[in-house]
């Protein structure tokens, strides 16, 4: 990887062979672009991984929203590019319009339909946004666009709810993380989803699978394959990173996306990969030094 001594990514803190992130849903108020930005910026790495759903067609579509911090997340991906990060895209369902683009490089960034990362202690991992395992995107699109407005709406009151949260001095908290938790046929729908995510990747003959499309970071064992989930950054803000012996970490950024950049942090012990962390808890995540 050839970084440049004045290159604004050189004094990253964290610096790792491979980094994996999705759903960021540029395009969206809820779009965590500036502590995307923040974390871009402190972490360096040989392979960037967009794993689907970076900008919300859906949702640009409907109305246009895209302010400065959007395009600067966009700018410093393909600077990353230009400076020798190998960046591959593959698209989702809310960018499915890249699909058409699929073996093209554009800036530097390489738009595939899927992929097979092989990690330095030689796993191959395959990867895929996971949107054609999800049977209502599959069976009822139609459906999907009523969820999507009504995951909207969630994330609109939870901002509003946050905010009087904020001024009597309690934490953020997710209206939609709750959600998920707390209803059965959510929750049922995730592991319906892993399952056969796993099923597919299996029958390649593959190691371990990496998508995000559910916004629900995870590195769990499904029955000897390995599944991992990035999550999203418009509620959780984690990306699933490798790092240069080949093991796999969720680095949660929430707990830290306030922090200002030059603040140094040090990266956690990784996880055991095929363990689940606790509900709530943060994998991996950066802690001050």
């Amino acid at each position: 990887m050839n970084l440049d001594a004045d290159d604004e990514n050189a004094d990253a803190r964290v610096c790792v062979r491979t980094v994996w992130i999705s759903d960021l849903h540029l395009g969206t108020p809820g779009c965590q672009a500036e502590a995307l930005l923040q974390f871009l910026k402190g972490v360096r790495c040989e392979t960037l991984y967009l794993v689907g759903d970076i900008i919300d067609g859906w949702q640009l579509r409907r109305s246009w929203y895209w302010p400065q911090a959007h395009n600067d997340v966009v700018q410093k991906v393909l600077r990353q590019a230009r400076k020798g990060v190998r960046v591959v895209f593959v698209p989702g369902n809310h960018d499915e319009f890249a699909r058409r683009y699929t073996g093209h490089s554009f800036g530097g960034v390489e738009v595939l339909p899927e992929a097979v990362h092989t990690t330095a202690d030689g796993r191959r991992l395959w990867i895929t946004h996971g949107d054609h395992f999800d049977g209502v995107i599959q069976c009822a699109k139609w459906l999907a666009y009523v969820g999507d407005w009504a995951y909207e709406f969630t994330l609109k009151v939870n901002r509003h709810l946050n905010s009087l949260r904020a001024r009597i001095g309690l934490p953020y908290w997710s209206l939609s993380r709750y959600l998920k938790q707390k209803v059965k046929r959510a929750v049922s729908y995730v592991s319906d989803f892993e399952s056969a995510v796993a099923r597919e990747a299996r029958a390649r003959g593959v190691d371990g699978v990496v998508c995000g499309h559910i916004h629900h970071a995870e590195i769990r064992d499904i029955d000897g394959l390995l599944y991992c989930n990035d999550g999203d950054w418009v509620e959780s803000l984690t990306a699933l990173v490798e790092h240069a012996d080949g093991r796999l970490q969720i680095l949660d950024w929430s707990a830290h996306a306030r922090r200002p950049l030059g603040q140094p942090v040090a990266v956690a012990e990784p996880v055991e990969t095929g363990t689940t962390a606790p509900e709530g808890a943060a994998v991996g995540v950066f802690k001050p030094l």
